[in-house]
């Protein structure tokens, strides 16, 4: 809502960016409940003064440029606005805010990452099988490999022909994608989504086209698992920085234990939320809590031994796909733990550029 020709112009630039089609008045709409029902609502700041009269609602901002107004604070109570936003300081805040109401975002997705203490722990077989295991109970799931050399999580699923798109041809993204595109593009497999590697390029991907896939997936809701590598680079470490929550899968060997507790003491710098999941058989001596102790980590629980899990990949059974299995029924505690405990509720970030 404004007249000011210049902001108008602003925001109809902002509104195409975040791929919105917005709906422009000088003030509150004529029509019934068309500013109750608008999911959110933009006043200039010429136009705060004609809003006085409209019913209190949540998603009202009042936006301008001017820096150094003092009555702005004053306009924004009269008008009940939630946030106060000066352009062009607040630009990109403001786009993924449009984006968001455009896609009818709800809660962000309880996103969880997995990595090995060592080569070969079985990390990739535990993120394939949550993924399964949150889709088959009705979870919207996604599965995301950080791994570059893991091979392609997709070969674990049987998806390495599946049509859709893999992680080179999001190599190149900046800024924001939308989630509802992301999820269309992806190959759909047991019923989730799934971004795995390509078989033939050698793709870095920046730390700005992760933060920009992990962004969209998350906005989608449900669960999203991420398959880490051991080392940390900066996409790594992006990925890390959006993640609710990270399990390390830790064989029951002293070696093992010991490799665990440095890649522990690394993606600690950036994860504050890291936890351990034991796997035997275990070395003599040594069981699950020995080495949750000797990690300094919290136990999840341990993972269990599943016979015959090759044999039933090669039949076109995922980890996690049979449902009484011992991993599908681990994966499914492991859910419901986390969900009894609060965990699904994800860190918010404050706004940039946004004042509340």
């Amino acid at each position: 809502m404004t007249e000011d020709v210049e902001l108008l112009d602003d925001l109809l630039r902002l509104c195409a960016a975040a791929g919105a089609e917005p709906e422009v008045h000088h003030g509150p709409p004529g029509r019934r409940g068309g500013w109750e029902r608008a999911p959110m609502v933009l006043v200039g700041d010429d136009a705060a003064a004609r809003c006085r009269g409209a019913g209190r609602r949540k998603g009202v901002m009042l936006v301008g440029r001017d820096q150094d107004d003092p009555d702005v604070w004053r306009r924004a109570v009269e008008i009940g606005a939630e946030y106060v936003l000066r352009l062009p300081d607040s630009e990109g805040w403001l786009v993924d805010q449009i984006a968001n109401a455009a896609e009818g975002v709800g809660r962000p997705a309880l996103t969880v990452g997995v990595m090995g203490g060592r080569g070969g722990s079985g990390a990739s077989t535990l993120a394939c099988a949550l993924a399964v295991s949150a889709a088959r109970s009705g979870r919207r799931a996604m599965l995301i490999d950080a791994d570059p050399l893991g091979g392609g999580i997709d070969v674990l699923l049987g998806g390495e022909r599946a049509e859709g798109m893999r992680w080179p041809d999001f190599a190149q993204s900046k800024g924001r994608l939308g989630g509802g595109a992301l999820e269309d593009s992806l190959p759909a497999l047991h019923g989730l989504r799934v971004l795995s590697w390509g078989r033939d390029d050698e793709v870095v991907i920046p730390p700005q086209a992760m933060r920009a896939v992990l962004a969209a997936a998350r906005r989608l809701g449900g669960v999203v698992v991420v398959d880490l590598p051991r080392r940390v680079d900066e996409g790594v470490a992006e990925a890390l920085a959006q993640l609710d929550l990270g399990l390390l899968v830790v064989p029951g060997e002293l070696r093992a234990v010991a490799a665990a507790k440095r890649v522990a003491s690394t993606v600690g710098m950036v994860l504050d939320d890291l936890r351990v999941v034991p796997r035997g058989p275990y070395a003599s001596g040594l069981d699950g809590r020995w080495v949750a102790r000797a990690t300094g980590l919290p136990l999840v629980g341990e993972l269990p031994l599943e016979a015959g899990l090759l044999v039933s990949q090669d039949e076109g059974t995922p980890p996690g796909g049979s449902a009484r299995g011992p991993l599908a029924r681990f994966c499914s505690a492991f859910w419901e733990q986390v969900a009894a405990a609060g965990d699904a509720s994800p860190v918010s970030r404050p706004p940039e550029g946004g004042t509340a």
